[in-house]
């Protein structure tokens, strides 16, 4: 559907949970999408609030639900632990939701809320944005499982998403799209980690192995010094690396791939959700491949010493096998 379409079809009524820095890029991109009325944004900060009210000129309430049975569709960029009880009562209201990752913290619940969603007749879809450039990349196009891949994502500490370990926070991207590369069930796990400035783990190394023999090797640091953000894909015809802050791609393999584009695939991601909120339809994004991604951070979790146990942040890492 072109943005000429969207304009054409009747006015939906959009709300974002949560004006953190996540919550207002949402609120941003929604007041660009033709055929859409921004209502309202929902935050328990008063600074928050007035910061919504004063740089993105949108009503700010305190109470989400206020917003319950009032609205179309909405953006759920709350804590993650929040994640679950806030989709379920959007969805028994009635509304199509667009909840950042992870889909939720527990797998039961997740699984809950796409069985709801399906039995409502409600878009369910998940902020795993970078499956947007990861498509116009067209790495994503071959069916072939690579041999190995390799994934690091590391940035300074800034405070968010506190509220669940690396895992949920960073990593989960990445297990997203290595589920996409790798159509392959899960046979092993092994995973070492580090808390540094919270009680949670900050620093997590997992290595994965594939049913099929893929292996997989994630490093995800949110206290880091300097930020990483690279993969390594190697197949049995070549390697493509991939440097997503110079946005520089090596490839090796025969394989044509596009030129990497980061454009702005959360304007991506809200536009898809509001097409397919208007067509019935099901996003890029669907939230039983959020569901997979969710399970396996849990599983990598449940590999690590409990954050608990963690008392020397300049220790050695910590490790477990599943």
């Amino acid at each position: 559907m072109t943005i000429h379409q969207l304009a054409s079809q009747r006015v939906l009524r959009a709300a974002v949970v949560g004006a953190g820095v996540f919550g207002r890029h949402h609120a941003a991109k929604y007041l660009r999408v033709p055929g859409v009325t921004l209502d309202a944004v929902a935050d328990p900060s008063p600074d928050a609030r007035h910061y919504v009210e004063t740089h993105l000129h949108v009503p700010a309430i305190a109470d989400w639900r206020e917003l319950l049975g009032k609205i179309d569709i909405v953006s759920v960029c709350s804590p993650a632990s929040t994640h679950a009880a806030i989709v379920r009562a959007f969805l028994n209201a009635g509304a199509h939701v667009l909840v950042e990752k992870p889909i939720a913290t527990d797998l039961e619940e997740a699984e809950e809320l796409i069985a709801l969603a399906a039995a409502r007749g409600l878009v369910l879809t998940v902020g795993h944005q970078e499956r947007f450039v990861f498509a116009k990349s067209g790495l994503l196009d071959y069916a072939d499982a690579p041999i190995l891949v390799e994934c690091v994502r590391e940035g300074p500490w800034t405070g968010r998403g506190t509220d669940v370990s690396v895992v949920l926070d960073l990593m989960i991207h990445d297990l997203d799209l290595v589920h996409r590369l790798v159509p392959s069930a899960l046979a092993e796990v092994q995973a070492e980690g580090r808390s540094v400035c919270g009680e949670l783990t900050d620093q997590v190394t997992a290595n994965l192995v594939f049913e099929n023999g893929s292996e997989v090797e994630l490093v995800a640091n949110r206290a880091a010094g300097t930020r990483r953000r690279s993969m390594r894909v190697v197949y049995p015809d070549g390697e493509i690396e991939i440097d997503f802050l110079t946005r520089k791609v090596t490839n090796t393999t025969p394989r044509k791939l596009q030129k990497l584009e980061l454009g702005d695939p959360l304007w991506e991601s809200v536009a898809a959700f509001v097409t397919a909120a208007r067509a019935g339809a099901s996003s890029l994004v669907r939230p039983e491949e959020a569901c997979r991604a969710l399970e396996t951070a849990l599983l990598i979790e449940d590999s690590l010493v409990p954050a608990s146990e963690i008392l020397n942040p300049e220790g050695p890492l910590l490790r477990r096998t599943a």
